[in-house]
């Protein structure tokens, strides 16, 4: 990535990772990802906000040589998470004289997972600011979005949020600033589903700080720089609200079309009640995308036949994966196609014990549904439009 210029004295240097097709060996990552490093130089300090994933650390370096950075006092590590902290020790080996300012928490990660010495640490407090000369930084403490220790950065002359994985979006592209709104929004919103959405009540607490500030630019470390601010703090605010959509997720596998069968009926009848419907096959589904589709919905339904007495491994990860994120969704009702039996319904409760949601009694139909068992799915499909209506 070469260098790109924020304001006179703030540079974006750090990298796009192009080919890079899953994180954490989990998110599928359908348009790249980058690692964005800020340079800024103040009259009497320099200053590197966060650093790069430790296998693209020759180009943050280049850009470093671009810019003819030959010694540098600070290194601001706004999130321990190694994509953005694990080059630190090479920019500390390079220019033995800077040294890492980060908080508390954040300082004893760093210390366990790169084995930076303490001595190399500043610590700062919440509110605290640092004066480069001619530039002023302000260290806000915004915790949970998505580690426990997450800071972001203020540069108060300029107006500059550097706001590390909060705002980000896993997107590769030659652009410094957003260009497509609409494509950046959509990724920025599967970023958030894939690791923000447990913390909805935290990260509405920090929107609530970030509103104190005067914001030009957002800066964060994946994904474009926002130069209207407002375009991606309007859609969290949305994302973290109460507030749900007339939609219907329904998560389903079939082996042998019998599932499939039901999850079509129920689609139908949904349509008809006036319902977005989202089937999601899990047996070919992109996890992001699924767990995108979670943000907003209003209703879930999970739809399986049973396997070995049980739910279908498929709908069991996907019932623990929603588990964990935590969405908002007012109701929850499950399906099960079985032949001889199972315990896939109370299993499946177990597993969704972290969701505040009215939760329909499971529907169980033996074998291929007959046209009786199409009035238990009008049941499910009358009361979720009965309850989804005035949303």
């Amino acid at each position: 990535m070469a260098v790109r210029q924020l304001s006179k004295d703030v540079f974006s240097v750090g990298a796009i990772d192009w080919d890079r097709q899953i994180f954490d060996e989990l998110i599928p990552l359908p348009d790249g990802t980058s690692y964005n490093a800020y340079l800024l130089r103040g009259r009497v300090k320099t200053v590197l906000i966060d650093a790069v994933d430790p296998a693209k650390q020759k180009e943050l370096f280049l850009n470093l040589n671009e810019l003819d950075i030959s010694s540098l006092d600070f290194v601001v590590a706004n999130h321990a998470e190694q994509d953005h902290s694990g080059a630190i020790p090479a920019v500390l080996e390079r220019y033995p004289m800077a040294e890492v300012i980060t908080n508390p928490k954040c300082k004893g990660f760093l210390m366990d997972l790169l084995h930076i010495p303490e001595e190399k640490f500043i610590e700062v407090h919440d509110g605290e600011e640092l004066d480069l000369g001619g530039m002023t930084l302000k260290f806000i403490y915004t915790p949970w979005v998505h580690w426990p220790e997450t800071m972001s950065t203020y540069l108060q002359e300029e107006k500059i949020l550097f706001s590390c994985d909060f705002f980000g979006s896993h997107r590769a592209a030659s652009n410094l600033y957003v260009e497509d709104e609409c494509k950046v929004l959509q990724d920025a919103k599967r970023y958030y589903a894939e690791i923000m959405m447990p913390f909805r009540q935290q990260i509405k607490k920090n929107l609530e700080k970030l509103s104190l500030l005067a914001i030009d630019k957002i800066a964060p470390s994946h994904g474009p720089v926002y130069d209207r601010p407002s375009l991606i703090i309007d859609a969290y605010r949305d994302w973290v609200s109460d507030s749900v959509n007339k939609k219907v997720v329904i998560a389903y596998v079939s082996m042998h079309g019998s599932t499939q069968r039901i999850v079509d009926v129920l689609t139908s009848n949904l349509i008809k009640k006036g319902m977005t419907v989202v089937p999601v096959n899990l047996s070919v589904s992109d996890v992001g995308q699924f767990a995108m589709e979670l943000v907003d919905a209003g209703a879930l339904v999970f739809a399986s036949p049973y396997v070995l007495a049980g739910m279908h491994p498929a709908v069991v990860y996907a019932a623990y994966l929603t588990n964990a994120l935590r969405p908002k969704a007012k109701v929850v009702a499950s399906v099960f196609s079985y032949g001889w039996g199972g315990r896939g319904a109370e299993q499946l409760r177990n597993m969704l014990s972290s969701l505040r949601a009215e939760f329909f009694e499971p529907v169980l139909i033996r074998g291929n549904m007959l046209d009786k068992d199409a009035g238990l799915l009008g049941d499910i499909v009358d009361r979720m439009g009965g309850l989804l209506s005035h949303v």
